[in-house]
């Protein structure tokens, strides 16, 4: 039997790092060796999250204080599930200890410190941190994932609008203005906090936008449409919150380079479109690309590591329509921070994720 790699998870106590810690209990190459929470400590992981109570691991394993020596001792890959502006802290000090660090913060997803702080309103802390980290989207930079020693995992609203629009970008089959991007998420990607806006009553029976018109996700969606069409992409981005726990729905506008006015070029351009996605996803395991009258529905991801989307063209406005469902918990955060780690150490990308 191969010997398993110990990995520990710093804010194991969030949404993110319970679902880290669900599929990482259950990962055939993998130990659960440390889970960090400062108001959990001395408790058992089954303890604060009950569904787990049937894995011996989890009535063995205790939150402890986050401790960098101790994670280095204990773990040799360390998922930092903690809010922006905290993982920077951990992220320097467990590299230079000889973790390998999965980060589920945006604390290094963008290339720019500049841009950085004009998103997050403060001096990146680590700034020299940022040319070694690699975007952990594996569908895109599945190469470089290999050789990483910090990974930046993607945000939830990022790779629902990534993944179905940077194949049609390269393929130069959309212009790169234009692009205007409606999402919708569970209360769950608030984080796991008490604050009145996320109370049940606030959000039951009501969706709102909010973070208009500057999401911070917007600095790593531009940044990574403008590296696929090879100069400045900006783009409209509104999300909503909606009463589900998880999920999030999002409709993509977009404008063709094709010019099309009749049913013709409708079907010229679907066409293109369609072959588009074969060649970028045919064999991916976690993108389901939806054919014939289906559309996406949350209800079909939910819990799984999978995103789906479906397109239509559009003849009477000229624009293509994609649309894209994914659980913002599992493909927007935690699973696809282990679909990461499982290309990290060679093993089956799939792994603790089917």
């Amino acid at each position: 039997m191969d010997k398993k790699v110990k990995v520990g998870i710093v804010g194991a106590s969030g949404y993110s790092g319970e679902e880290l810690a669900r599929l990482l209990l259950t990962h055939p190459h993998v130990e659960l060796a440390a889970v960090t929470s400062r108001q959990y400590s001395g408790q058992t992981l089954a303890q604060i999250f009950p569904r787990f109570g049937h894995y011996p691991a989890a009535r063995r394993l205790r939150f402890s204080e986050p401790n960098i020596e101790r994670l280095a001792a204990e773990a040799e890959i360390v998922f930092l599930a903690l809010p922006h502006g905290v993982s920077v802290e951990f992220a320097g000090p467990l590299l230079a200890a000889g973790c390998q660090v999965i980060d589920l913060s945006a604390d290094f997803r963008l290339r720019s410190a500049a841009v950085y702080q004009e998103f997050y309103g403060h001096a990146h802390p680590a700034p020299e941190l940022l040319a070694t980290a690699v975007y952990g989207l594996p569908e895109v930079y599945r190469e470089a994932i290999r050789g990483a020693r910090l990974i930046a995992s993607p945000g939830c609203y990022p790779t629902s609008i990534l993944l179905p629009t940077l194949p049609l970008l390269r393929a130069g089959l959309i212009k790169a203005t234009g692009i205007i991007a409606d999402s919708h998420s569970g209360v769950s990607g608030a984080g796991r906090k008490a604050e009145l806006d996320y109370l049940f009553v606030e959000c039951n029976e009501s969706v709102r936008p909010y973070g208009v018109p500057k999401h911070r996700h917007l600095s790593e969606i531009e940044q990574e449409l403008s590296l696929a069409a090879g100069g400045p992409v900006i783009i409209q981005f509104t999300p909503h919150l909606m009463p589900v726990n998880r999920g999030i729905l999002t409709t993509l506008y977009l404008a063709p380079t094709r010019h099309f006015d009749d049913a013709a070029g409708a079907a010229a351009l679907n066409a293109e479109v369609a072959a588009c996605y074969q060649a970028a996803y045919a064999n991916e395991p976690f993108v389901r690309v939806l054919e014939g009258k289906a559309l996406p529905d949350t209800k079909n991801v939910t819990g799984t590591n999978v995103v789906e989307f479906a397109w239509r063209v559009d003849p009477r406005t000229g624009r293509l329509v994609v649309m894209s469902a994914e659980d913002n918990i599992v493909k927007g955060a935690s699973g696809q921070a282990v679909q990461s780690m499982n290309i990290r150490c060679g093993f089956p990308e799939t792994a603790g994720l089917m």
